[in-house]
């Protein structure tokens, strides 16, 4: 009897840390799925741009992209889901977000996120404040927006 509750004991324990590391594993690598709307959250830095950070949130299949500025603003951000992107009402500059495939753009543009199916631009506007342009592509984006 006690070789039996050993044996269970063993198998369950071998289980557990099993399941513990599977678990912590898939956390390593896994986008995050809270954190959006604040100054240093808890994610990686996936700006392609040094002016800028930009976070990703994955949550019930939408992606979520924010725009911070190196100070921690949240400037703007974004939903993406099934090749539809729609602006959030988070940001200093979330009035000047944009969704439309014919977005101005000069010289001073510079891509902030680009990924397979999603590309983020800003672009610094006369009167100091900046107009993020953010796209989906399910063609695929060359990162240029």
């Amino acid at each position: 009897m006690r070789t039996k509750t050993r044996f269970i004991r063993r198998a369950a324990l071998t289980g557990l840390f099993a399941l513990c590391a599977s678990s912590m594993a898939s956390a390593q690598t896994a986008t995050p799925s809270n954190g959006l709307g604040q100054a240093w959250p808890n994610a990686a830095d996936v700006s392609a741009s040094p002016n800028w950070h930009v976070y990703v949130f994955v949550m019930n299949g939408v992606k979520y992209v924010q725009v911070n500025d190196l100070n921690g603003t949240v400037h703007a951000a974004v939903a993406v889901v099934n090749n539809a992107t729609a602006v959030l009402p988070m940001g200093v500059d979330s009035q000047n977000v944009t969704t439309a495939p014919t977005a101005a753009t000069n010289s001073s543009t510079q891509t902030v996120y680009s990924d397979a199916t999603t590309t983020v631009t800003a672009t610094p506007k006369s009167d100091g404040t900046m107009m993020f342009s953010a796209m989906s592509c399910p063609a695929g984006c060359t990162g240029g927006g």
